[in-house]
């Protein structure tokens, strides 16, 4: 697994669960977790390989 594909699952994660949080109780900055999910899903995206055969 490549080092973006691997940062993009992390910062989904941790987005996802701070979109949650911000679902049960409003916090300052709880917008940012919508910003962190899109990084994170982009990065996921550019770090495949392409599929090249080795």
């Amino acid at each position: 697994m490549h080092r973006t594909r691997a940062v993009g699952l992390g910062i989904t994660a941790f987005a996802l669960v701070g979109y949650a949080i911000g679902v049960v109780a409003a916090y300052p900055g709880r917008s940012v977790s919508l910003v962190g999910l899109m990084v994170g899903v982009t990065l996921y995206a550019i770090g495949h390989d392409g599929g090249e055969a080795p």
